[in-house]
């Protein structure tokens, strides 16, 4: 068994794959304009699904409120956490703190998605 995939509902797909892809990830429809997927430098994929596909597959499915998960993109250095909070930020996506040298020894932003999902920046800080 391996970890393979992170899954997001998303109420607006197009909003969504913009706010990805301004992190680098590049997006590929599957099966339709409802399922999209992208492969991380890791290999990990995110999978990006509208809010209808996922009721015709759970249609108990509820959206839930707030959120339980953070998802982390560590950066190749402590400008790039910076320059891309920044980016975001232009682009229209909430801030949730600021970048900051964590004392645990990392620059760290947060930013939330279109879904309100938290995603942290970080780098290691020399």
């Amino acid at each position: 068994m391996g970890f393979d995939a992170i899954g997001i509902v998303s109420a607006d797909i197009g909003q969504s794959i913009k706010f990805y892809e301004l992190l680098g990830l590049s997006f590929e429809a599957h099966g339709g304009d409802e399922h999209w997927e992208a492969i991380t430098p890791s290999g990990l994929r995110l999978m990006l699904d509208t809010e209808d596909l996922v009721k015709k597959l759970n249609p108990n499915w509820q959206n839930p409120k707030g959120s339980r998960i953070v998802l982390c993109f560590k950066q190749d250095s402590a400008q790039l956490v910076d320059s891309v909070y920044e980016k975001m930020s232009k682009a229209g996506f909430a801030g949730v703190k600021e970048q900051w040298d964590a004392f645990w020894g990392q620059r760290y932003a947060s930013v939330n998605d279109p879904d309100g999902n938290q995603v942290d920046l970080f780098a290691d800080l020399p």
